[in-house]
């Protein structure tokens, strides 16, 4: 990776979803998390602090940005939380099958660069009565935004480490062999072209 993936997107990934709307967002979701957690694309941490420790056994961070993991020590260093680091992008998780009760997917799905695969091998990990959380933004339903979507999304992607706004997250993860439950959707305050969110629950058909 190269001066600015390292040591300028971690700092700005920290901003942009650290933002009191995604924050809110984080709420609803990360709190609902139990036992053995695969959190995928830990980031700078973001997630931490709305763990509820009495439900959680441990977490297992993938990140393969080693800009990310630093600046993510700082929130691990002071939340009570058994955090392990997979240093691994989302398409290679290195647990073995069924091992996981929980995954974690916050504004994710989007960075990817094979979401099928990745979808594929949380499918693998997560046990068979466990479920994926999940508050992602993506496509939106309106067609003038989505044209606006897809103009700018290269540029997009180029400045914001892979970030497609493009992607069709419900649809995305079904087609990874899970089902849809309790899934909300809608724009978040600022701009529609990157603002569309949907949030819920996914189980393992």
């Amino acid at each position: 990776m190269g001066v600015y993936d390292t040591y300028v997107l971690p700092h700005l990934i920290d901003l942009a979803c650290g933002s009191g709307d995604i924050s809110k967002q984080r709420s609803k979701i990360v709190p609902l998390a139990t036992g053995r957690v695969l959190e995928v694309g830990m980031g700078p941490g973001l997630n931490l602090p709305f763990y509820d420790r009495s439900n959680v056994e441990l977490v297992w961070g993938l990140e393969p940005s080693e800009g990310m993991r630093r600046k993510a020590a700082p929130a691990i260093d002071a939340s009570d939380l058994d955090v392990r680091w997979l240093g691994l992008p989302g398409e290679e998780i290195p647990l073995d099958d069924d091992s996981v009760d929980t995954v974690v997917l916050t504004y994710t799905l989007c960075t990817i660069a094979e979401p099928e695969r990745a979808l594929e091998q949380m499918r693998r990990v997560l046990r068979p009565d466990g479920r994926v959380l999940f508050s992602e933004h993506g496509e939106a339903p309106d067609e003038s935004v989505r044209k606006w979507q897809h103009r700018i999304d290269p540029v997009w992607t180029r400045l914001a480490g892979g970030c497609h706004i493009t992607r069709a997250i419900p649809q995305l993860i079904e087609s990874g062999g899970f089902e849809l439950v309790a899934v909300e959707s809608g724009y978040l305050p600022g701009a529609k072209v990157a603002s569309y969110n949907s949030w819920g629950t996914a189980l393992p058909r």
